[in-house]
This record gives C-alpha cells, structure tokens and sequence, in this order.
C-alpha cells in the first residue's frame, strides 16, 4: 500500500520535456579542469503504475549525438530507487546507482570501474525546482573522502 511519503513520487518533478546543457570533464580522475560543453534534449515520463519512470535523451556531442535512456524503478520495501543508464553507443544498461531523496536532494551511490580500477561513482539531483533542477555525477578513487565531479546537466523545462 502506497503512503503519502514513502519516497515513489520523489521523481516527479522531473515528468515533462527539458532542455539540457551539459558540462563535462574531458578527462576523469586526472586532476584536469579542462569542460566540454554541450547541447541535449530530454522527456520523462511514469512508468509502472507509478513505481518508476524514465526518460529519453539526445545528446549533442562535438563527436556526434548520442541517443540514452534512464530507468528509474522505486523499490518501496527498501524506500529506494535504482538508477539505471544506457546509450546507443553500450548496447547494455549501466549497474544502478542505489539512493533516495532527503530534504530536498537526491543523493545515489555504486562501485564501477573506471580505466581498470575500482571507484565510488555518486549521482546528486539539487536545485529542484517546478521550471529547473540539476543533475551531478563524480567518482572517488578513494573510498569516498574525495569526489571529483565530471558531469553536470542542468536541466531548463521546455
């Protein structure tokens, strides 16, 4: 049974079409500080009588565009969500990031490997507003006592 605020309507604010700008570091983990920014576009939508969503994305790289989805599936026994992630260019779904909202900001963790070794990978969704909100991911080689951030996408509704 659903309660008011066990944390499934957490990603609502982010139902609609958004315009994205994109700011990432052109390399990770290597103390650069050199971005590259870019254009995007995104829809999300409920999925799952609720207990999900998901959400279309086209993003305009130097390189070229690149075509992703993120799936979202709140777990209401845990009062979390998972975080999954796919482009055109994998060809499979990312492991989730596991997390949950608290006041306001949505803080998701996992364990991937980047260049062959193992780091802490965080997602953060901040400044959440009806029009605007803002999506952050950094990794940490250190057990997470430090992050560096990599991607930042601030997303303007549309």
């Amino acid at each position: 049974m659903q309660t008011e605020n066990d944390g499934r309507n957490d990603f609502d604010f982010l139902i609609g079409t958004w315009k994205v700008h994109h700011r990432m570091l052109t390399a990770r983990l290597k103390g650069s500080t050199d971005w590259a920014e870019f254009e995007g576009e995104t829809v999300d939508r409920k999925i799952m009588n609720g207990l999900g969503n998901m959400d279309e994305n086209i993003i305009h790289m130097k390189t070229g565009s690149v075509h992703a989805i993120s799936l979202r599936v709140f777990n209401p026994a845990s009062k979390e969500w998972s975080i999954h992630w796919s482009t055109d260019k994998m060809g499979y779904l990312d492991i989730p990031m596991i997390g949950r909202f608290k006041d306001g900001r949505g803080e998701f963790y996992a364990q991937e490997i980047h260049e062959s070794k193992h780091v802490y990978s965080r997602f953060i969704w901040s400044k959440i507003t009806v029009n605007s909100c803002q999506w952050e991911q950094a990794l940490s080689a250190d057990g997470g006592k430090t992050w560096e951030t990599n991607w930042v996408m601030e997303f303007e509704r549309t």
